[in-house]
């Protein structure tokens, strides 16, 4: 039995991570930090986990966490884990972080994208991309896993299997993604306010995206080569989920045999990605409705001969596998057992 700590519980990605953790049968949570609601219980800030727990909300003491914790997730804001994630690792302490604070290689993306210098440059390239399609093995061995962004997630996943069997041109990539307003956090800004949010579709952050960084560099592993994308999120309205429509040019005329054998060829075991292209039904292509409180990521593809371009689409919960799913993904990985191990559940339908 793990014994889990969680720094950072109150917000929707640490909310996520008690409901999956909870009914986890290899895993035990020790302890749950909070500043702002220490000693209160959790199911006060998290009402959907009444009956489940009576943990209570602890302040963050890290002698207290090497005492009674085997491995701790971080889920602070950006920027926070910065300088907690070395303190904790040098405890012997294993760490999954699912802020942005160590997933790039790149020291300088974070002064270009997201404004601070990091601290710790020297740990970026200890830590594993968290994202277990690309780096299943690495995460089995790794002291600190860095969980990617869930737009990069849903970005990656729809175009991995192109990249990788070289079919698309690396520089002409559009990635148009429509997301729930929970990727927004718990915290209201007065663009993410329900009044504001409701019944729009809004870009933001059209250019210059901070996910767009973790994207070209898992993207260029793969290809080998730079990989180029223009990437642009919009506020939808919807809780929760990510659709991610992207569009590609091929390099050369393709088929839908292709498209089947890039896609069977990556993705034929992996036991959260499935293949989505129907002719009957209502969701013939992914659909974020269908993955909620899922860890399943949906791919599917459309070949357009009209303008010569090849359409990606992948749907994924931003809150499962686009943050804490992924997270108990990587954990179990790191335990040796079945990493689909609390995390076999479908989605609600309907919904």
């Amino acid at each position: 039995m793990m014994r889990i700590g969680i720094i950072g519980g109150t917000g929707y990605v640490g909310g996520e991570l008690l409901r999956l953790l909870l009914l986890h049968p290899h895993v035990e949570i020790a302890m749950v930090t909070s500043r702002q609601s220490a000693g209160e219980y959790v199911f006060n800030v998290h009402p959907n986990l009444r009956g489940l727990t009576q943990l209570k909300f602890v302040p963050q003491d890290i002698s207290e966490l090497q005492k009674n914790c085997d491995l701790v997730f971080t889920a602070t804001p950006h920027g926070d884990s910065v300088n907690l994630v070395p303190e904790l690792l040098s405890t012997g302490i294993k760490v999954i972080d699912l802020s942005a604070d160590f997933r790039l290689k790149n020291p300088a993306d974070y002064e270009a994208y997201y404004g601070w210098q990091h601290a710790h440059p020297e740990m970026l390239k200890e830590a594993v991309y968290g994202l277990p399609e690309l780096h299943r093995e690495e995460i089995k061995g790794a002291s600190l896993v860095a969980c990617p962004g869930c737009m990069a997630t849903s970005a990656i996943l729809g175009l991995a299997p192109i990249i990788k069997a070289g079919l698309v041109d690396t520089d002409k990539i559009i990635v148009d993604l429509k997301v729930g307003s929970s990727g927004g956090g718990s915290k209201p800004t007065s663009a993410s306010h329900h009044p504001e949010r409701f019944s729009g579709v809004r870009p933001y952050q059209v250019t210059m995206h901070r996910h767009i960084p973790e994207v070209e560099q898992e993207l260029s592993l793969l290809s080998g080569q730079h990989v180029k994308i223009g990437f642009t999120p919009h506020a939808v309205n919807m809780v929760r989920g990510i659709l991610a429509t992207i569009h590609t040019y091929p390099k050369q005329q393709i088929t839908s045999k292709d498209l089947w054998k890039a896609l069977r060829g990556m993705y034929g075991t992996e036991p959260f990605v499935r293949l989505v292209k129907y002719q009957k039904g209502p969701c013939q292509l992914p659909d974020p409705k269908v993955v909620v409180g899922t860890n399943f990521c949906d791919v599917g593809f459309e070949i357009d001969e009209h303008t010569n371009r090849l359409l990606m689409f992948s749907a994924i919960d931003n809150m499962c596998k686009g943050a804490s799913g992924q997270g108990v993904q990587c954990l179990n990985l790191l335990m040796g057992i079945d990493e689909t191990m609390g995390l076999k559940s479908a989605g609600f339908h309907p919904m």
